[in-house]
């Protein structure tokens, strides 16, 4: 069993050997989800895997750029 402390800000630290048990890198999504009193954290799934649910699929690549302009465009007020 491993243990983590909660800090004054509500956040814990994934110990290195549990990040690397499950392929978690910096800046990787996790998703916590409780089951009654427990708390389970897995790797998220990457959204760009998901190709083609959404109509025709595109490059990973690609689809970040149009999400970001998308994003961008949005912020500046010139999204629809």
């Amino acid at each position: 069993m491993v243990t983590a402390t909660v800090s004054s800000k509500g956040q814990i630290t994934l110990p290195a050997g549990m990040r690397k048990k499950l392929g978690i890198g910096v800046s990787e999504k996790v998703v916590l989800e409780s089951q009654g009193n427990v708390i389970v954290i897995r790797k998220a799934k990457d959204f760009f895997k998901y190709e083609g649910f959404a109509g025709k699929a595109l490059f990973a690549t690609e689809e970040r750029v149009r999400m970001a302009k998308g994003a961008s465009d949005h912020v500046r007020g010139r999204g629809k």
